[in-house]
C-alpha cells in the first residue's frame, strides 16, 4: 500500500486508479466532502473494505451499540469461492467484524439460495466465515420464514414475501457479489434482493427489471451497499462454468446509494449503464442516481 493513503484519506483527496480512472471518474471534492460512492482498487477484500469504509465515517455511521444487524451476502451457488458466483467470504467476515467492533449486538446471514442452501452455506466458505467472525447463519429455505409485505407505488411488483430478519433488523448491510447474468447482462446491489424474497418466480414471469426496480421502493431497505468485485465473472452468469469465467479486478464498491453503486459496477464490467434497463428504470423513480460525473467519488489505489 503507498505510504501516502492514510494522509489521503484524512485530506479527502483522490488516488489513481489505474486503468478505471475514467470509468468512476467523479467531480473534484474539498476536503472533508461527503462522498456518493466509494472505489477501492489494488487490494484484498478485506484490507479494501478497512480502507473504504473510513472514507463514509466507519461503519460507526452506520451501526450503534446493541443494534441487530443483518448482512446479506450472494451465496445462491454451491460452488468454491474462486468461481466468483457468491460473495468473497473474506469480505463478509471483515464486515461483521466492523458490526461488532462498532458495537452491535447480533449479526446475522442468509440468502434464499438457488442451489440447496446447505451446500451452498458450507462450500461458498460463507458459512465458516461468518462462524469465525461470531456472526450467525440463518437459514432462507422456507416459506415459513417469510411474511408479506406492500410496495408503495409499485409499477409490476406491488407485494412479496420478505424474509422476517429484513424485517426485524435494525440495520440492513447488502453485499452482493459483481458478475454476469443471463437475464439481466450483470447483478450487483439491486438485484441481490431476489435472496430476500420468497417468490421470485414472479418476478422473471413479470417484466423482471420493473421488478427488480419496484423492489427498491420498498422503505426496509440496504443502509449500506458493499459491491464484492474482487473476482468478477465476466460470462456464463449467474452460476459460471470455470475459472475461465472470471477477471481477477480486485476491487470494491461502498455507497449508501444502490443506483449509484450497480451504476459503476456496470461500468466496471465495459457495460452501459443505460443498457442495464433496472438502473435506468430505478433512478427514473427517483430510487437513486445513475450519472457518475455529478457525483462525489473517492476513489482508493491500493
Amino acid at each position: 500500500m503507498r505510504s501516502s493513503l492514510g494522509a489521503g484519506l484524512a485530506a479527502g483527496t483522490f488516488m489513481s486508479l489505474g486503468p478505471y480512472e475514467k470509468v468512476l471518474a467523479g467531480k473534484p471534492l474539498p476536503q472533508g466532502a461527503n462522498y456518493d460512492l466509494v472505489a477501492v482498487m489494488g487490494g484484498e477484500p478485506a484490507a479494501m473494505f478497512d480502507i473504504g469504509i473510513q472514507a463514509l465515517g466507519g461503519i460507526g455511521s452506520f451501526v450503534s451499540k446493541g443494534q441487530k444487524v443483518l448482512v446479506k451476502p450472494n451465496i445462491g451457488w454451491d460452488v468454491l469461492p474462486e468461481k466468483g458466483a457468491n460473495t468473497n467470504p473474506a469480505l463478509v467476515k471483515r464486515v461483521i467484524e466492523h458490526c461488532f467492533k462498532a458495537g452491535a449486538k447480533e449479526v446475522y446471514v442468509f440468502d434464499n439460495t438457488c442451489d440447496n442452501w446447505i451446500k451452498c452455506y458450507e462450500n461458498s466458505g460463507i458459512q465458516r466465515a461468518v462462524k469465525d467472525a461470531g456472526g450467525k447463519m440463518v437459514p432462507g429455505n422456507s416459506e415459513s420464514y417469510y411474511q408479506e409485505i406492500t410496495i408503495p407505488n409499485g409499477k409490476k411488483l406491488t407485494k412479496a414475501k420478505v424474509h422476517e430478519l429484513v424485517l426485524e433488523s435494525d440495520v440492513f448491510i447488502n453485499i452482493p457479489v459483481l458478475k454476469h447474468h443471463s437475464s439481466t447482462r450483470m447483478t450487483a446491489a439491486l438485484k441481490n434482493m431476489m435472496g430476500v424474497v420468497w417468490d421470485r418466480g414472479y418476478w422473471h414471469a413479470n417484466n423482471l427489471h420493473q421488478c427488480i426496480a419496484d423492489y427498491a421502493l420498498y422503505p426496509k431497505k440496504p443502509q449500506l451497499n458493499i459491491i464484492d468485485a474482487y473476482n468478477v465473472m465476466m460470462r456464463n452468469g449467474p452460476r459460471g462454468v470455470s475459472k475461465e469465467d472470471i477477471s481477477n479486478m480486485k476491487s470494491l464498491i461502498i455507497s449508501t446509494d444502490w443506483v449509484a453503486a450497480d451504476a459503476a459496477a456496470a461500468k466496471m464490467m465495459s457495460l452501459d449503464p443505460q443498457k442495464i434497463d433496472y438502473i435506468p428504470i430505478s433512478a427514473g423513480m427517483g430510487i437513486g442516481k445513475m450519472d457518475l460525473s455529478a457525483m462525489n467519488i473517492h476513489r482508493i489505489k491500493m
